[in-house]
């Protein structure tokens, strides 16, 4: 697949979804894919300017935490940058705590909400239980939710190490990136009040980059909603998470400037 291909591929797209990359291995981190998978964002992102810099972009290449402000500065460079418009994959935390929730719970998980926010790896994945709905059957001890956010921080390495070698999350990973695509899809066609949680630019925290619930519209973000009230574990958790979301996304703005 050369440029001329994926410039036919792009032409005229009102969303790219970016997938590309290569998976983890057990024993690796997301971050471990950082200098494979950068390199791929930063050519595809580079190819969208060019052909498409009008289309909404649904990043899913780990570390998303850091190939988002990687996609961010090669736009910027490029004068094609829309922050309404670039966003963070974050659904299969979402999918994995209202799945972990639901078991422990007692409720359908079809009925299910909770919000997760922060990033997309490890201790900066926050589900906030606090507000999940509907409530659970009989109350979840402090022990219950510390082991469920937990799960869903280990979720990817649990499903990692279980393929020993052969691969990372493939199905549910492109069950949630449907999903989340779906819903892009809805608010582009004016549905009303389509809400997901999703790693974009924000205001929510001091840091430039966050997932938390973003009302979806006809021009990709229509407004970045707030965190709610947290229960002091997840107050914890949100302060001690901000290092490491930090230098992921400083990672990724060097890594734009420097290429």
């Amino acid at each position: 697949m050369g440029e001329e291909q994926l410039g036919t591929a792009l032409e005229n797209a009102d969303v790219v979804i970016i997938p590309a990359g290569v998976p983890r291995k057990p024993g690796m981190t997301r971050d471990d894919l950082f200098n494979i998978n950068a390199g791929i964002v930063k050519s595809l992102c580079s190819a969208i300017a060019k052909y498409c810099p009008e289309a909404i972009v649904n990043m899913i290449s780990n570390p998303v935490n850091s190939t988002v402000p990687i996609a961010a500065e090669i736009f910027k460079k490029a004068g094609t940058y829309n922050e309404k418009k670039l966003f963070g994959v974050t659904t299969l935390d979402v999918v994995r705590a209202k799945t972990f929730y639901a078991a422990k719970a007692g409720v359908p998980v079809e009925e299910v909400d909770v919000p997760v926010v922060g990033g997309h790896a490890g201790v900066t994945i926050l589900p906030l239980f606090s507000q999940a709905t509907p409530k659970p059957n009989s109350v979840l001890s402090e022990e219950n939710i510390k082991a469920l956010t937990k799960r869903t921080q280990d979720g990817g390495t649990e499903v990692v190490e279980a393929k020993a070698g052969k691969g990372s999350a493939t199905l549910s990973m492109a069950y949630a990136g449907a999903l989340f695509a779906n819903s892009v899809l809805k608010g582009l066609n004016g549905e009303p009040n389509i809400v997901e949680c999703s790693y974009v630019q924000s205001n929510v925290t001091e840091l430039p980059f966050f997932a938390s619930k973003v009302r979806l519209g006809e021009k990709g973000v229509e407004e970045v909603l707030g965190l709610g009230s947290l229960s002091e574990y997840e107050k914890q958790g949100l302060e001690g998470l901000k290092s490491e979301l930090k230098s992921s996304i400083e990672k990724g703005i060097k890594f734009a400037s420097e290429n």
